[in-house]
């Protein structure tokens, strides 16, 4: 019975269809290639063909019209971009800036500690980064609410110390409601959402560090801020290189957290309307997705100049360093 039992899995595997080790690898990856034509490839060829068209997408494909280049003229006529580009480049620079100088000095701080310790604290700074868009839009609704917001409510109680009275404001600030206080606020929020990524990739550059130069360094009597000045930051470039391209491509595309603290419409006078934030409300609030796609594509321009220009910037300094 035994004997007949294994005969008849051996016929049925000479029966399944085998594949050819040359075609394998195309089939194993066809799943991929498939999606990723479908969802990635394709709208950004769509964008880039809907940037020479005006369309109204309630009409149909076939109301499209082509109109050349007047999407990019009227991009870089319109004021509204330019505004929003500033607004972007601020962000950018603020929150982007203010996470590696913080991120820097705290990984090596958490380096210096217990695993266990460094672990858990690691994962509290990751948090953020992971935390869901809505749960954010929660917590910071109800952190810079104007009348029953925690934190007017920590400066209002602040206020009443006598040292500490004439420098902080009596009344509570509304964070989303006044101009000035709109991009502090969103870069508050990318700081804090961003900065234990950063904190992570700079605590794995530090791992690779080799020990003895550290030792070496302290037998020759380098303080810790030499050795941190010498060692560390000629170390962690190639890791710095990494993590700032990415802000810099990150804060220009910003527009998950300036939706979620304005409403979706770029808060008062516009003052936290990002690129991206404004090419979202030409599509769908304004019906002009031509327009909206040529701003995009001259956002991506933009995009690929600053990583550029960070490249070169980064690797003038590893030339200079070399040559020295």
């Amino acid at each position: 019975m035994r004997a007949h039992a294994t005969t008849q899995v051996a016929t049925a595997r000479r029966r399944m269809p085998t594949l050819s080790p040359t075609w394998a690898p195309y089939v194993m990856l066809a799943p991929f290639v498939a999606l990723f034509l479908v969802f990635g490839l394709f709208p950004l060829g769509f964008s880039l063909y809907l940037a020479f068209h005006r369309w109204q997408p309630a009409a149909g494909l076939r109301a499209m019209h082509f109109v050349g280049l007047g999407n990019f003229a009227f991009a870089l006529r319109d004021p509204w971009f330019w505004l929003s580009m500033r607004n972007t480049l601020w962000l950018a620079l603020v929150a982007g800036t203010a996470q590696h100088l913080v991120a820097i000095p705290l990984a090596v701080f958490l380096q210096g500690l217990a695993a266990r310790v460094r672990d858990v604290l690691v994962g509290a700074y990751f948090m953020p980064y992971i935390t869901s868009t809505v749960a954010i839009a929660i917590l910071f609704s109800a952190l810079f609410s104007l009348h029953h917001g925690l934190l007017n409510q920590l400066l209002q109680g602040l206020s009443r110390v006598p040292l500490l009275g004439a420098w902080l404001p009596a009344h509570a600030i509304d964070w989303l409601g006044q101009p000035r206080f709109v991009k502090p606020t969103i870069a508050a929020v990318v700081f804090w959402r961003y900065l234990g990524f950063n904190v992570v990739l700079y605590l794995a550059a530090l791992q690779t560090i080799d020990g003895d130069l550290y030792e070496a360094a302290q037998l020759d009597g380098a303080s810790a801020l030499q050795r941190f000045w010498h060692i560390t930051l000629p170390a962690l470039r190639p890791m710095m290189w990494f993590a700032v391209t990415l802000s810099v491509i990150g804060g220009l595309q910003l527009f998950d957290e300036p939706f979620i603290l304005t409403g979706g419409h770029g808060g008062p006078d516009q003052a936290g309307m990002t690129a991206a934030l404004y090419f979202y409300r030409e599509a769908f609030d304004f019906d002009d997705f031509g327009g909206a796609a040529a701003m995009s594509w001259i956002l991506f321009g933009f995009v690929a100049l600053l990583t550029w220009l960070t490249g070169r910037a980064f690797a003038s300094k590893s030339t200079g360093e070399s040559g020295a």
